[in-house]
């Protein structure tokens, strides 16, 4: 069956008259649906642990879409959470945990073999996707990268410059690395579950990787990422891997060779043509329409959907937006999206 499922052909790199489509954040709060399903759960990490409305949230794009993957609904500070770290969130606001500032605030965390327990109804949740989703739909799993897990768990919370984690970085490195060393081999594990669970895919998204400049990008974005890779693979050969770098501009460049990748997700700061030149010609990529357009949608929406399309046809493709989509996003934008990638 995975030989037939579009989004498998083009990880194995196949080009494709029609790339596979599937959406950041597809399942989420511009739809009426999941809207109604987290109010049903009580809160966001409720429903992260609630393993049947977490499959109901996932496979609710797929009814309405038909989309050619489906991806795991979670969130990637669960992990750190399994690991110990106090987490909740605020309304409106978004994530927080409690802070990594000393050995002594690390040294409280558990240990890699104890994140399973936490971490088991995300894994029935894949199980259940397995089971449910249409036979043609590829299930995608996920965690964050190191990186980008830590400046959330130095922090506390999100900030704009990831400034807290630059610091212990650049002031506390053996803490910093003694960090990225637990994360790095604790996600190998976590996503190993996720394979084993029914995952045929997964995707590691480094979503603060831009704001890592030269050897700091190679120490903390590409080299968590390749020992990531290759754990899984040691495990799972036949699984491809997903490497999201968002923001890494030229860095995106050879970053499929450096990690053993299957494919590169590209944000939409790079244009099609660059991807296609730089990228595309070391395996399959993925992107990069703009989230913006799922708000606006129109002619423009339908104009740079046809470029990117036209632009990495002549490679493998799947494509997606640069970014997650937004919750002021029209349903009906995504549809258009859709419509015009399958040339209706």
């Amino acid at each position: 069956m995975t030989e037939t499922k579009k989004m498998m052909r083009a990880l194995a790199g196949e080009t494709l008259d029609t790339p596979p489509i599937w959406m950041m954040r597809q399942a989420g709060r511009y739809l009426p649906e999941y809207r109604a399903t987290r109010a049903q759960a009580g809160d966001f990490l409720s429903l992260c642990y609630n393993s049947e409305l977490a499959a109901e949230v996932t496979l609710q794009p797929i009814r309405r879409y038909g989309f050619d993957a489906s991806i795991l609904f979670a969130d990637i500070l669960l992990l750190p959470q399994a690991l110990g770290a106090d987490l909740w969130f605020v309304t409106g606001e978004g994530p927080r945990l409690s802070t990594i500032e000393s050995q002594a605030d690390f040294d409280k965390l558990k240990g890699i073999g104890d994140i399973h327990e936490t971490l088991a109804p995300v894994y029935e949740t894949v199980r259940i996707l397995s089971r449910e989703l249409p036979s043609e739909t590829t299930l995608i799993g996920f965690a964050g990268a190191p990186w980008t897990v830590a400046t959330y768990m130095i922090a506390g919370r999100g900030t704009p410059d990831q400034g807290p984690a630059h610091k212990l970085k650049d002031e506390n490195p053996a803490l910093f690395g003694q960090i990225i060393d637990l994360l790095t081999e604790s996600t190998i594990e976590y996503l190993s579950q996720q394979i084993e669970a029914g995952a045929e895919t997964v995707k590691i998204f480094d979503s603060w990787a831009g704001s890592l400049k030269g050897a700091d990008f190679d120490k903390y974005a590409l080299e968590p990422a390749k020992r990531i890779i290759a754990g899984l693979k040691a495990r799972h050969p036949d699984v491809p891997i997903i490497a999201f770098p968002r923001g890494a501009g030229a860095r995106y460049e050879g970053f499929a060779k450096a990690t053993g990748a299957d494919c590169v997700a590209v944000d939409d700061a790079v244009s099609p043509e660059w991807v296609a030149e730089h990228v595309q010609k070391d395996g399959c990529v993925q992107g990069n329409l703009k989230s913006s357009h799922m708000v606006t949608g129109g002619q423009a929406l339908v104009d740079e959907t046809r470029k990117i399309v036209e632009a990495l046809g002549k490679g493998p493709h799947i494509f997606n937006l640069g970014h997650g989509i937004t919750p002021d996003a029209d349903p009906e934008n995504v549809q258009l999206m859709i419509d015009t990638v399958r040339g209706r």
